[in-house]
């Protein structure tokens, strides 16, 4: 895979939704509703389709975030102002959440992607593919019933009695 995210030129988000188009073979309207209507069918579809809508929704944070220091720095003078360097500083922090969703996104749709073959991640497939109902070690303490005793007596604890 090249690495279109890094060079800011084209759109990440159109480049993205253009690969999980090609990989699902189908637009992502229709990917999306496939998704809703029967979410576990295909968890790989289901994990692309939750990360193109995070990577979406953070895009459209940066836009905002680039619009309001657009709109600063036309009304600065020579020099910048807190407020502004405030401004600047999110829209960094948006394209770096931005660029971190991009990554996972683009690590889903590649099937030899560091850590989707090794050994770890074969036991990881066998766990989610046996549905569990509850723990597989008991983490309550076993219910005893209650012991009738005679009057006066009291029942055991279970220490050693002097």
């Amino acid at each position: 895979m090249t690495d279109d995210i890094s060079d800011g030129i084209e759109d990440v988000v159109g480049v993205l939704t253009e690969r999980i188009e090609a990989h699902f073979g189908m637009g992502m309207d229709r990917l999306k509703a496939a998704v809703a209507v029967a979410p576990t069918a295909n968890p790989d579809a289901t994990d692309v389709v939750k990360w193109h809508g995070l990577l979406v929704d953070s895009q459209t944070v940066l836009d905002r975030a680039e619009d309001d220091l657009l709109a600063a720095l036309q009304t600065q003078p020579s020099e910048v102002d807190d407020p502004t360097m405030g401004l600047a500083q999110r829209v960094n922090a948006a394209v770096t959440a931005r660029d971190g969703r991009a990554l996972v996104v683009r690590w889903l749709l590649d099937p030899d992607a560091p850590g989707k073959k090794d050994l770890a991640a074969e036991r990881l497939a066998r766990l989610n593919r046996g549905v569990r109902k509850g723990p597989a070690v008991q983490t309550s303490a076993p219910h005893r019933p209650a012991v009738a005793s005679a009057p006066g007596v009291l029942p055991r604890t279970g220490r050693a009695q002097r």
